[in-house]
């Protein structure tokens, strides 16, 4: 981790972050092609110590550690991330039309603050191009495939029908064609079209409704935003509850510049949300909330401010079944995971 920290990230962080992601996706994809580039991978960082593996609603995760949604926007890394010690990630977020993103720059990091502001605007080559190119790799049995859902980030998709029809679209085709392990409903991200469109419990409850519509026999979770009160983000748990889904990754980017350590980093105005410490807190103590108030009703997967075995720890202590990661990896470095690993 040393190496990285002191060596490769200062020149890392002198280039334009989405040039860094496209670089080592590109890498991380011819990696995963290949058994030699594999088997090098898994030994600088993959996981070899006791089992720490966990079956979540009938899926087996070899490590409760998963790259989160927002990294891998069009399934190109299934084959590598297993030897970076991940036993799972979410995929996407997908939509039902090719999205082309919000204008540049999308990515900004934050490094006083441990952040990155994420403008992405579901920038993804669409539901279909996906599905095809998922269904063209072999499987890897290690590592459990989540797909995030989105609304396209276009203007056809603000009407609330539309949009609608937008999201259903992709869940049907991945359910019909039989890709993915999971899916996830997301009705929080802050950088598109529209905004946040499906918050309410009444706009969510049409939403779910027409997700109830299409067979589906894999687990269904919904990723909830982390900047509502208790009482907002409980009535949509009332809702999720209701239409019988497995439970929430809690949560999305944190949308409050104003609680940045070093405020001067972000811009004036709002555009886009943090990732990284900024949402440590928020989403833990949502954590928190939810278990001590639904029990073992829901799957929980952790999600935000994942930079350090402690601060991983504190997501399980809060009640979180899973994790999910990005910016950790990003400024700790890919040992990361596996020194998250063996302090499980």
């Amino acid at each position: 981790m040393m190496l990285y920290k002191s060596v490769l990230k200062p020149v890392l962080f002198r280039f334009d972050p989405e040039f860094i992601h496209d670089l080592f996706t590109d890498a991380g994809e011819f990696l995963g092609r290949h058994s030699l580039g594999r088997s090098l991978t898994g030994l600088f960082y993959n996981y070899r110590g006791k089992d720490i593996s966990k079956t979540v609603d009938g899926i087996k995760y070899r490590t409760p550690i998963l790259l989160s949604a927002g990294f891998d926007y069009n399934g190109r890394l299934s084959r590598i991330l297993d030897r970076v010690g991940f036993g799972g990630e979410e995929m996407g977020s997908v939509t039902a039309r090719q999205c082309s993103g919000n204008p540049k720059p999308r990515l900004t990091r934050l490094p006083k603050s441990q952040s990155i502001l994420v403008n992405k605007g579901l920038k993804n080559e669409g539901v279909d191009a996906i599905i095809k190119r998922l269904k063209a790799t072999p499987c890897n049995r290690d590592l459990v495939t989540g797909i995030s859902i989105a609304r396209t980030n276009d203007a056809k998709s603000v009407p609330i029908q539309a949009g609608i029809a937008d999201y259903v679209y992709s869940f049907r085709k991945l359910n019909e064609e039989g890709v993915g392990d999971y899916y996830t409903i997301n009705i929080s991200c802050p950088n598109a079209f529209g905004g946040e469109a499906f918050t309410t419990p009444e706009l969510l409850t049409k939403l779910l409704e027409a997700f109830k519509k299409v067979p589906c026999s894999k687990p269904v979770y919904v990723k909830m935003p982390i900047n509502i009160p208790w009482d907002q983000f409980n009535s949509l748990l009332k809702v999720i509850d209701s239409f019988g889904l497995n439970g929430v990754v809690i949560g999305n980017l944190n949308k409050d510049y104003e609680s940045l350590e070093f405020r001067a980093e972000a811009p004036s105005v709002y555009k886009g949300g943090l990732s990284g410490k900024p949402c440590t807190h928020l989403s833990t103590d949502l954590i928190y909330k939810t278990r001590e108030v639904w029990g073992k009703r829901f799957t929980i997967f952790g999600v935000g401010g994942v930079m350090s075995p402690e601060t991983a720890k504190e997501k399980f202590d809060a009640g979180a079944d899973l994790i999910q990661l990005v910016s950790g990896m990003i400024f700790e470095g890919p040992e990361l995971i596996k020194k998250i690993a063996k302090s499980l």
